[in-house]
């Protein structure tokens, strides 16, 4: 270990003073003290590139490393493989969301609008904020996040560098506040929506088909929620709660540990996973997992908003006014309005009883 000391610092200041008794003078070539002199400047730092730790007396004991031997093996991946596969995903998530408007075009109400304009509440006034918490504020967090994967190829040639700096630098900040904001949406929908989106047989109908939308005259029977709706929203969960987890990560570096418990678990399985991690490299998988998973949901999302707005007429309606067309609700959640009608739910005006 002394000689880890002595490595480490001579890497930092380039040389080390010593200070060494009167009777410990250099005899015959040997350096005084006889701990260090056997080892070569080249296996010294052959240790230190490879991660070796040190100790040190500042409270930060992670300065213990000089070099940390996996963070470029880590910012290849970042910037090569995961850049690339986040380009791809979004611009074939995009591409295949436009051919499919072009060949199937907009989902219409195939009854057309309900001629006495009954509606029918779908969402609440709370299941309406929690919805919007949620969304907007993954909206805010997509766009600063991309900006922090692709801004320095993409708007850094446009604002120049001060600006780009100062406009990333800002929203970083938003991301990491605004995060706080999005895990209260997700909460918030769990508990209102969880018993809604539980699987059942009618979802494998209702996937055997397509949901028919891929098909004209095609509506199979579906609760409140459909199978479509039951996967984006165990989706948007489980995504959110591992974003969530990572993200606090990365606000808190070095006190939140989650891959700690994580890997050893996963080898219980059999998987060969390093039971060991430095509070750095919990930091670094984070930040992979992070990215990783929030351009999945991103790429989901956007979906999402296509087929909710532009892609089927009368769906925005349910989380706008949360009222919905009576024959739109017929046709893609025929079960609930037969529930609803058997329960006396629905007056004669189409709108819930009180």
């Amino acid at each position: 270990m002394a000689l880890l000391t002595f490595g480490v610092g001579a890497g930092l200041t380039g040389s080390m003073g010593l200070t060494v008794p009167g009777a410990a003078a250099q005899t015959a070539g040997e350096v005084p003290g006889n701990w260090s002199g056997n080892v070569s400047d080249s296996e010294i730092w052959r240790q230190i590139r490879h991660g070796v730790e040190g100790t040190v007396s500042i409270p930060d004991k992670k300065a213990g490393t000089l070099v940390q031997a996996h963070g470029d093996t880590w910012r290849a991946f970042m910037t090569g493989p995961l850049n690339s596969f986040g380009s791809w995903l979004l611009l074939i998530s995009i591409v295949g969301i436009a051919a499919f408007y072009f060949i199937r075009g907009r989902i219409t109400i195939e009854a057309g609008p309900d001629t006495m304009g009954r509606t029918i509440e779908r969402f609440n006034g709370l299941e309406r904020f929690a919805h919007w918490l949620a969304a907007s504020s993954f909206v805010a967090l997509a766009l600063t996040g991309l900006n922090l994967l692709y801004g320095r190829h993409i708007l850094k040639p446009v604002l120049g560098a001060d600006s780009f700096a100062s406009l990333t630098m800002l929203g970083k900040y938003a991301h990491n506040y605004i995060g706080f904001a999005f895990m209260a949406g997700i909460i918030m929908m769990f508990v209102l929506w969880v018993r809604h989106n539980i699987p059942n047989m009618n979802d494998v109908r209702w996937l055997s088909v397509g949901g028919g939308l891929f098909t004209k005259g095609v509506h199979p029977p579906a609760h409140r929620f459909n199978a479509g709706q039951k996967i984006i929203f165990w989706l948007v969960i489980v995504g959110g709660v591992t974003l969530s987890l990572s993200g606090l990560a990365m606000i808190f570096p070095y006190e939140i540990a989650p891959w700690a418990w994580l890997l050893p678990a996963l080898n219980a399985f059999g998987a060969e996973l390093p039971a060991q991690l430095t509070a750095l490299q919990e930091v670094q998988l984070s930040v992979l997992w992070h990215s990783f998973t929030g351009l999945i949901m991103i790429a989901v999302i956007i979906g999402h908003i296509y087929i909710g707005s532009l892609g089927m007429e009368g769906a925005i309606d349910a989380v706008g006014t949360g009222h919905v067309d009576l024959n739109w609700a017929r046709e893609h959640h025929g079960l609930w309005v037969a529930e609803l009608e058997q329960t006396g739910g629905i007056e004669e005006s189409g709108r819930p009883a009180e």
